[in-house]
């Protein structure tokens, strides 16, 4: 059985509609956060969530 999680918002900490399985890799993916309106670029690697935080240009 593959382990699954749901992805939760770096901001406000609530669930979005989102899961990850344990074999999910993400990059460079938009997180839309549907409570608090909110985009936010992750990467997720053997259900570890890393906030990608951009320098302003």
């Amino acid at each position: 059985m593959k382990i699954t999680e749901w992805i939760h918002c770096p901001v406000c900490e609530n669930k979005t509609r989102l899961k990850i399985r344990a074999d999910t890799e993400l990059k460079n993916f938009p997180l839309y956060c549907p409570k608090c309106r909110q985009e936010t670029l992750i990467e997720v690697k053997n259900l570890q969530i890393t906030v990608i935080t951009e320098p302003d240009a």
